[in-house]
């Protein structure tokens, strides 16, 4: 099931007109960066071309989460993001809810596409990205 089909059923959160929780890991993971990295990450992918799946951006918390395949994301531990599969749930606002305070979708495709894990690893470790994340660690 695409991210895009998973919030159109996702339940409200708290009854909080265009939030939605999304259950992760039955068909995409995510991979959550620090805001600062990760939006680079974005203009290199953007840059050269890469399809880039969904991507939400969490203002009040600096991040930014890319959706992947389910299992393609292995050995991340020295980067700082995190890996979010099974058992993990995220608080996203809706298709109707692009853009507002808690940040919004950066890109959200209408079909099943995924950023590919191994082109989302090869951008954080990108020589101008790389050099963010050392103000990260």
């Amino acid at each position: 099931m695409s991210v895009r089909e998973a919030l159109r059923s996702a339940p409200m959160v708290n009854d909080v007109p265009g939030l939605r929780l999304l259950e992760v890991g039955d068909g995409w993971d995510l991979v959550r960066t620090p805001a600062a990295v990760g939006f680079l990450a974005l203009a290199h992918l953007r840059a050269t071309g890469t399809a880039i799946g969904p991507v939400l951006y969490d203002g009040p918390n600096e991040r930014l989460y890319y959706a992947i395949g389910t299992g393609t994301a292995a050995g991340w531990s020295d980067l700082p993001v995190r890996h979010l599969t099974t058992n993990s749930w995220l608080v996203a606002p809706g298709t109707e809810q692009v853009h507002d305070w808690f940040g919004g979708w950066c890109e959200l495709p209408e079909d099943d596409t995924l950023t590919d894990a191994d082109a989302l690893r090869a951008a954080l470790q990108h020589p101008y990205v790389a050099t963010a994340l050392e103000t990260v660690r």
